[in-house]
C-alpha cells in the first residue's frame, strides 16, 4: 500500500503525527474528570406524606392511593412502589433510566399538587424529595458526653445541616433524628378533676399561642413595623395557659400537664460503634460526580469541628469514596503492572531491544492519545475506561508487532532494513485496517444499547475501541518509519535474536506438520467443530448468571427487623448484642446503627485491604451465622451493590402483587417464602408483609353518642391529642419554628385499658369518660400496606446461597409462584434483581449484532461474502474457551463476562484476518489452495502467537487481582485469558480446514486490493 511509503520516505512527519497524539492527549488528561463510573442519570423521588394518629389503612384509602393516582400519570416514571404505615404515606417514584430527574421531579409535584384537594385537610404537606435510589455516600456521626441527643440535633440542623447541603454535588444531606419540640404532657386524672378534655386543651394552645402578623404603622414621613408577642417561647409560658375559667378559678395548663422543650420524637435511638451518636446522611445528587463531592465535604469539616460546641466530636462512620479510590489505585497498578508483561513477552519473541521499542512507544502513544477521544466524547476517567486500557495494552501493540514481525522477516530474507519496511508494511497495511475496523466494529452496537450495559460500557466499549484505533494510525505511520530507521541487517541482529529466530523456525515446521495432519482429517476437524458450536448452548445453560459480581469494598450493611409490637426500649437491648457480636469480628474497625421500632439499619466497616486476609464475602458470612443468634431480632447483612443505579438494598428482591386483598397475599407469599426455604438455594429469605402488628379497635355506639350529645369529631380529637402525637401549631425560638405536641403523659397510654378512662365534653357541657361510649377490641394487622405498580404486594427479600447466584433464585421463586399462585397474582421486581431482569435479555441481540456487523464491515474489506465466514469461524471456537469456565463455575455469566466474551470476537478475528489475507496472495500468486493456507498460516503464525500471548499476559494482572473491584477485573481477565488461549488453538488448525472447505469451488479475489506481483517481488514500488 503506497500511503506507508510516504511516513518512510518523510520520517519527521511520522513523528510530528505522533506528537500531535501525545499533545492532544495530555491537555484532554488535564481536564477529564475523575469518577467512580460513568456519569448516570438515575434517581428515585421519594413523596413523604404525615397523616399523625391514622391508622395504616386509613392513610392507604385517603392519602397513598390518590396521590399514586396522580403521580403514576407523571412522565418518565418507570414504576411506582408504596408503603403506608401508621401516621405515615410513603411513595417512591422511580424514574427511568435516563430521563432528566429534575424535569420528572417538577412534575411529580405539579401531580401531587393536583391531588392536593382530595386529601384529609389534617395531614401535614407532601414532601418531594430526591435521591439516586441506592445507599448513602457517607455518615457523619456527632457525638457529645454533656449534650442530649435534642441539643445535639438541633445544633447540626443549625450549623451544619445548611453547609454541607449547599456544597456542589450534595443532593441530601438527612438528619436521623428529630429536633427540639413542645411536649406538653398531659395527666387525665388532673384533667377530670379540673374538669378538662383534650380538645380543651389543644383548643387553648391555639387560641394563646398564636403568631401575630400584625403589619406596620404608617406617618407622613415614618414607617414602623409592629411586632405583637402573642406566641410563646418557653415551657413556663406555656404553663401559665389558661385552659379553663369557671368563676374565679382558672385552671391552667400547667395544672394538668408536664411541660418540657424535649425531642418531637423518641422513636430513634444512634450508635457509633457503641456511642450514642447523632448521624447526618449525605446522598450525592443524581449524575453527580461522588468522589468530587467526599472531597469537597472533606475540605470544609476542620472549618466545622472548630466551631463545635462543648465536648462535640465528628467521626466519618461511612465514606464510599475510601472504597472508589482503592479500586481506581488497584486498577491503575494493574495497568503499569500490564505494560510491564507485555514489554516482556514482545523482547522474548523478538529477542531484540531495537525491534521491541518499535511496538512498545504504540503503548503509551495509544492510552495518551486516546484520552483526547474519552475527552471529545464527554467521558471520563472511571473505573471502566481505566479496565479499558488494561486490556488495550495487550491490544495496542498488536499492529506493530504484525508490521514489525513482517518487516523482521524480510530482513531474515536478506533485504535491507528500508527496503523491508517498505515491503513489509505495504503488505500489512490493509490488514492492520482491517483488524482495527473489526475490533471497534464489536463494540458499536454497545452505543445503541439501552439500560445499565449500555449506559455503563459504552465508555468501556469506545476507551478500547478509540486505543485500537490509535495504535492503527501509530502502526502505519510511525512504526514502518522506525523500522526502516532503527533495525539492522540480519547480521548484526545479534545472537539473543537468531537463536528465538531458529526456535520460531523450528516451531514453524512442526506447527506445519501438523497441519497438514489436520487437513488430511477434514472431516474429523469439522465435525469436532460442529460439536463444540452445538455444545455453546448447553454450556451457557450451565452457567450461574447474575447482574455483576460481588465486590470486596470493606463495607458490608447489617440491617434488623424487630417484632412489630416492640418499642424502642425493647430494642435497644438487643442493638447492644448486635454491636458486641460484629465488635468480636477481627478485621472489624467500626460501625454504625440506626435503631427504631420499625427497623434496624447499619453498617460494618472491615479494617483496609492490606491488613487482613479474609474477603469480605468470608467475614460477613461469619458475621451473618453469629447475628443469626440474636434472639430478639431478625438480622441479615448484605454488601453494596456493585453497579450503580441498581437501587440499594439486599440483591434479591422479588415482589408477589394482586388485587386480592392483604390475607391473601400474605398466605401466597408464605408459602413461597417455604419453598424457599427449603430449596437450600437461599442464605436467608425474608418479606415485608407481615399480620404480627397489634391494632387496638376502637368501636363506638353511635346512638349512645348521639343522645348524650358527643360528636364523633370530639371522640376522634381526643383520642388523637392523646395518643396521636400530632402538633397543634408551632412556636418559635432563636429564629426557628417548633412544633407543639400535646399528647398524653407515658403512664397514661400503657394499655389500651387507659383509652376508655379519657374524657369527653357533651353538648350540654358534661365530662363522660369514654367507656361509656366504646367497646374495645385487640386486633392483628398487617405491619406495613405495601403496594407495587398500585397493587396490594409483599416484597420476599434475602440473599442467594453460593455457589448458586441472582439468577437461580428469581428463575426459582418465578416457577414457584406460577405452580402455587392463584390466577391475579403477578410476579415484580425491585432493586437489583429489577435490573438483572432488563439486562439479561440483551446479550443475545448484542452479540447477534456486533457478528452480524464484523461480517459486513469484513466483506466490505475482502470483497467477499465468503472469506468472512472463514475469518470468524474460529469465533464459536473461542467462546467455547471463555464459556467453558463459566460452566465450571470459576465465573457467573454476569455483564463483565458478556462484554469478555464480545470482546473475544474482535480480538479473535484479527488472527483468522492475517492467515486468511495472506492466504488468498499466494494463491494469486499461483499456489494451490493447500500449499497457500498451509504456507500463509506458518509465516503468521509468530505475529498471531505474540499478539495472542502479549493479550493474555497482558491480561493476567486481572486474574491476581485483590482489592476493591477485584472480581468484575478477574471475570473479564478469565474470559479473554481463556477464549484467546483456546481460540487461537483453533485458529491455527480448524480455521485452514473451513478455508479449503468454503474456498474449493469459489474463485479467490484479491481480497484487500493488492497487486499480487508487486506484495513479494517489488524492492521500490512506486509512492502512489
Amino acid at each position: 500500500m503506497a500511503f506507508t511509503d510516504l511516513f518512510i520516505k518523510r520520517p519527521v512527519l511520522a513523528i510530528v503525527v505522533s506528537c500531535l497524539l501525545l499533545l492532544l492527549g495530555a491537555q484532554a488528561a488535564s481536564q477529564l474528570e475523575i469518577r467512580q463510573f460513568p456519569e448516570l442519570e438515575k434517581s428515585v423521588i421519594y413523596v413523604n406524606t404525615f397523616y399523625p394518629g391514622a391508622s395504616a389503612s386509613t392513610v392507604q384509602g385517603f392519602v397513598t392511593t390518590p396521590l399514586q393516582n396522580s403521580i403514576s400519570a407523571a412522565r418518565g416514571v418507570e414504576y411506582l412502589t408504596s408503603t403506608s404505615s401508621p401516621g405515615s404515606s410513603r411513595i417512591q417514584v422511580h424514574v427511568r433510566l435516563g430521563e432528566n430527574t429534575s424535569e420528572v421531579l417538577s412534575e411529580v409535584i405539579a401531580k401531587v399538587n393536583e391531588a392536593r384537594s382530595t386529601l384529609p385537610r389534617e395531614i401535614e404537606d407532601p414532601i418531594a424529595s430526591t435521591s439516586t435510589g441506592g445507599d448513602a455516600m457517607m455518615y457523619l456521626a456527632f457525638l457529645s458526653e454533656e449534650m442530649s441527643s435534642a441539643q445535639i440535633t438541633d445544633y447540626v440542623i443549625r450549623s451544619i445541616q445548611p453547609e454541607i447541603n449547599t456544597l456542589d454535588g450534595v443532593g441530601v444531606a438527612e438528619v436521623f433524628s428529630s429536633s427540639f419540640a413542645m411536649r406538653v404532657w398531659l395527666d387525665p386524672t388532673r384533667m377530670a378533676a379540673a374538669g378538662v378534655t383534650a380538645t380543651d386543651v389543644s383548643s387553648a394552645i391555639q387560641r394563646e399561642n398564636y403568631v401575630s402578623t400584625a403589619g406596620t404603622t404608617r406617618g407622613l414621613l415614618v414607617r414602623a413595623s409592629v411586632d405583637a408577642a402573642t406566641d410563646m417561647q418557653s415551657p413556663g409560658q406555656f404553663a401559665n395557659i389558661v385552659v379553663r375559667q369557671i368563676g374565679e378559678r382558672r385552671v391552667r395548663l400547667g395544672d394538668v400537664a408536664k411541660l418540657e422543650l424535649d425531642q418531637e420524637n423518641y422513636d430513634f435511638t444512634q450508635f457509633s460503634t457503641d456511642r450514642p451518636a447523632i448521624f447526618l446522611k449525605i446522598n450525592e445528587a443524581p449524575g453527580a460526580n461522588p468522589l468530587q463531592v467526599a472531597k469537597r465535604i472533606h475540605a470544609v469539616l476542620p472549618a466545622i469541628e472548630a466551631q463545635f460546641p462543648a465536648d462535640m466530636e465528628l467521626f466519618i462512620d461511612m465514606d464510599a469514596s475510601i472504597q472508589i479510590e482503592g479500586a481506581m489505585l488497584e486498577v491503575v497498578k494493574t495497568l503499569l503492572e500490564a505494560a510491564a508483561i507485555v514489554m516482556l513477552v514482545i523482547y522474548l519473541f523478538l529477542g531484540s531491544i531495537r525491534v521491541v521499542i518499535i511496538p512498545l512507544l504504540t503503548i503509551p502513544l495509544s492510552l495518551i492519545g486516546v484520552l483526547f477521544g474519552i475527552f471529545a466524547m464527554g467521558f471520563s476517567i472511571n473505573l471502566l475506561t481505566l479496565l479499558a486500557m488494561v486490556i488495550a495494552i495487550g491490544l495496542v501493540v498488536d499492529d506493530a508487532i504484525v508490521v514489525v514481525e513482517n518487516v523482521h522477516r524480510h530482513i531474515e530474507d536478506g533485504k535491507q532494513p528500508r527496503e523491508a519496511a517498505l515491503l513489509g508494511a505495504r503488505q500489512v497495511a490493509l490488514p492492520v485496517i482491517a483488524m482495527t475496523l473489526t475490533l471497534a466494529a464489536v463494540y458499536a452496537p454497545i452505543g445503541f444499547l439501552g439500560g445499565i450495559t449500555g449506559t455503563l460500557f459504552s465508555e468501556f466499549a469506545l476507551t478500547l475501541a478509540g486505543a485500537v484505533m490509535v495504535s492503527g494510525i501509530v502502526a502505519l505511520t510511525l512504526s514502518p518509519m522506525m523500522c526502516a530507521t532503527f533495525l539492522q541487517n540480519h547480521e548484526k541482529q545479534g545472537k539473543v535474536a537468531d537463536w528465538l529466530d531458529q526456535r520460531f523456525d523450528s516451531l514453524r515446521a512442526l506447527y506445519q506438520r501438523g497441519l497438514q495432519a489436520s487437513l488430511a482429517n477434514r472431516g474429523a476437524i469439522i465435525m469436532f467443530a460442529l460439536v463444540i458450536l452445538v455444545s455453546l448452548p448447553l454450556l451457557l445453560s450451565l452457567s450461574q448468571k447474575e447482574l455483576a459480581p460481588a465486590e470486596d469494598s470493606g463495607f458490608f450493611f447489617v440491617v434488623a427487623t424487630p417484632p412489630d409490637y416492640s418499642n424502642i426500649e425493647y430494642v435497644t437491648p438487643f442493638l447492644k448484642q448486635l454491636i458486641s457480636t460484629v465488635k468480636a469480628v477481627p478485621e472489624f474497625s467500626h460501625s454504625f446503627h440506626v435503631n427504631s421500632t420499625s427497623t434496624v439499619f447499619g453498617g460494618i466497616q472491615l479494617v483496609p485491604w492490606d491488613e487482613r486476609t479474609r474477603t469480605q464475602q468470608e467475614i460477613q458470612a461469619e458475621v451473618q451465622s453469629e447475628l443469626s443468634r440474636n434472639s430478639g431480632l431478625e438480622v441479615f447483612s448484605f454488601g453494596s451493590p456493585a453497579l450503580p443505579g441498581t437501587g440499594g438494598g439486599l440483591p434479591l428482591q422479588f415482589v408477589v402483587s394482586s388485587t386480592a386483598d392483604y390475607e391473601r397475599v400474605d398466605e401466597v407469599a408464605e408459602e413461597l417464602m417455604q419453598a424457599a426455604r427449603e430449596s437450600g438455594l437461599f442464605i436467608f429469605v425474608t418479606k415485608d408483609l407481615r399480620f404480627s402488628r397489634p391494632e387496638i379497635s376502637v368501636k363506638i355506639d353511635r346512638d349512645r353518642a348521639a343522645r348524650l350529645g358527643v360528636s364523633m369529631r370530639e371522640i376522634g380529637q381526643t383520642l388523637q391529642i392523646m395518643l396521636g402525637e400530632a402538633e397543634v401549631n408551632r412556636f418559635s425560638l432563636e429564629g426557628r419554628s417548633y412544633k407543639v405536641i400535646p399528647q398524653a403523659g407515658n403512664g397514661f397510654r400503657l394499655t389500651k385499658e387507659w383509652l376508655e378512662r379519657y374524657y369527653v365534653r357533651s353538648s350540654s357541657g358534661r365530662l363522660i369518660t369514654l367507656d361509656t361510649l366504646i367497646s374495645i377490641e385487640q386486633t392483628v394487622q398487617p405491619n406495613t400496606l405495601a403496594q407495587y405498580q398500585q397493587l396490594n404486594s409483599a416484597t420476599i427479600s434475602g440473599m442467594v446461597m453460593p455457589p448458586n447466584t441472582l439468577g437461580t433464585g428469581l428463575e426459582f421463586l418465578e416457577q414457584k409462584l406460577a405452580e402455587i399462585a392463584p390466577s391475579g397474582f403477578k410476579p415484580g421486581y425491585t432493586g437489583e434483581s429489577r435490573r438483572y431482569i432488563q439486562e439479561t435479555g440483551s446479550f443475545l441481540i448484542l452479540f447477534t449484532a456486533s457478528l452480524l456487523l464484523i461480517y459486513l464491515v469484513l466483506a466490505a474489506q475482502f470483497n467477499s461474502f465468503r472469506d468472512p465466514f472463514v475469518v470468524l469461524i474460529s469465533v464459536p471456537m473461542s467462546i467455547f474457551g471463555a464459556v467453558v469456565p463459566i460452566a465450571l463455575g470459576f465465573a457467573s455469566f454476569n455483564i463483565y463476562t458478556q462484554v469478555g466474551l464480545l470482546t473475544l470476537i474482535g480480538l479473535i478475528s484479527k488472527h483468522g484476518i492475517l492467515i486468511v489475507d495472506f492466504a488468498n496472495q499466494l494463491v494469486l500468486q499461483g499456489r494451490d489452495r493447500q500449499q497457500a493456507v498451509i504456507e500463509a498460516a506458518g509465516l503468521r503464525l509468530r505475529p498471531i502467537l505474540m499478539t495472542t500471548f502479549a493479550t493474555v499476559l497482558g491480561v493476567s494482572p486481572l486474574l491476581m487481582a485483590a482489592g476493591p473491584g477485584a472480581n468484575s477485573r478477574y471475570v473479564i481477565g478469565l474470559m479473554i485469558t481463556a477464549g484467546m488461549l483456546v481460540g487461537t488453538l483453533f485458529t491455527l488448525f480448524v480455521l485452514p480446514v473451513f478455508y479449503m472447505l468454503l474456498e474449493k469451488r469459489g474463485k479467490t479475489v484479491d481480497s484487500l486490493g493488492y497487486n499480487a506481483a508487486a506484495t513479494d517481488t517489488a524492492a521500490e514500488p512506486a509512492t502512489g
